[in-house]
């Protein structure tokens, strides 16, 4: 049997991310409702719009830590100047500290996680670590759940997952591309990239998937796709693909 290369996402693959943010843009939709009661408001309303100017931030910024922070304040500006509210500096500081707070949870894994890498590692394969967000926070998460135990120094952080990155790790680790992998959450930056890389992929989709993660596959597989419901089922699935 020839090891494999196996690249992982990290948030919502390996460990829970997205929950946490959830639970902070409902804190900002409550604060919202109170400045503004008596406007009519709708908490889905606000909800869409902070989407919109999230989304907006990472196509210019990428996955920096202001970024999420500020669009609250982009949101909250852009509903001042529709209904003509003052804004105040005082409140702008509240919504920037309450947008950082995200970065403040208690990084969970994901079920199993550990038993994953393990028998993932024990079988052979080279295990790496590729994901999108700012390399201090991302690298906290590491060293906060011993991760360095499976990746080493096999680890890529960078603020746009895009394919040219994927492919600039392809032609630098020079892998063997038959034999590599890439398992994520999302359809955007983990499994379109992987295949137009030529490289299999594994989906692991989530409930309530943040909507800068979704897209459509308009490529045909060069080799495995498959869409799994767990983390824990990736090492039986590769193995059953190897031993074809």
């Amino acid at each position: 049997m020839k090891a494999q290369s196996i690249l992982f996402d990290l948030d919502d693959t390996l460990v829970h991310c997205n929950k946490y943010f959830d639970v902070v843009i409902e804190q900002f939709v409550d604060l919202m409702l109170t400045w503004y009661s008596g406007h009519g408001l709708k908490a889905q309303d606000i909800k869409q719009k902070q989407l919109q100017i999230d989304l907006a931030g990472i196509h210019i910024h990428g996955f920096m830590p202001d970024r999420f922070p500020k669009s609250f304040v982009e949101t909250y500006q852009w509903y001042a100047a529709q209904y003509n509210r003052p804004t105040s500096a005082k409140e702008e500081s509240w919504l920037m500290q309450l947008g950082h707070t995200v970065y403040e949870y208690t990084v969970e894994p994901y079920p199993l996680m550990n038993e994953t890498l393990d028998q993932l590692q024990q079988a052979g394969h080279r295990l790496f670590l590729y994901t999108g967000g700012d390399a201090s926070i991302q690298m906290k998460k590491v060293k906060d759940l011993s991760l360095d135990t499976y990746f080493d120094d096999r680890i890529f952080v960078t603020v746009h997952k895009t394919r040219e990155f994927m492919e600039t790790i392809m032609h630098e680790q020079n892998f063997d591309r038959k034999h590599t992998w890439m398992i994520g959450n999302s359809v955007k930056t983990d499994v379109l990239p992987a295949l137009h890389a030529g490289i299999h992929s594994i989906h692991i989709p989530v409930d309530k998937d943040w909507e800068y993660n979704t897209g459509t596959i308009d490529i045909i597989p060069q080799g495995a796709f498959y869409q799994l419901t767990s983390l824990q089922e990736v090492p039986a699935t590769i193995q059953a693909y190897i031993q074809k």
